[in-house]
């Protein structure tokens, strides 16, 4: 199965309950961890969801 590693670039702070979520459900909490998750669907779209606070660091 093909993976994506994502890692966060910026801080969750003052940004809405949701997003901060979202963040939690990629594993990802603190600026500079990184996360690698099977590259689906549902995973996409979460990622496009705070797309601003995270950066795809390897496709595949």
């Amino acid at each position: 199965m093909a993976t994506v590693i994502v890692r966060q670039v910026a801080s969750p702070i003052r940004r809405p309950k949701d997003q901060r979520e979202t963040l939690k459900g990629l594993k990802l909490n603190k600026i500079g961890r990184t996360s690698e998750l099977p590259d689906t669907p549902h995973v996409r779209g979460m990622i496009a969801k705070v797309a601003h606070m995270v950066r795809i660091e390897n496709e595949g």
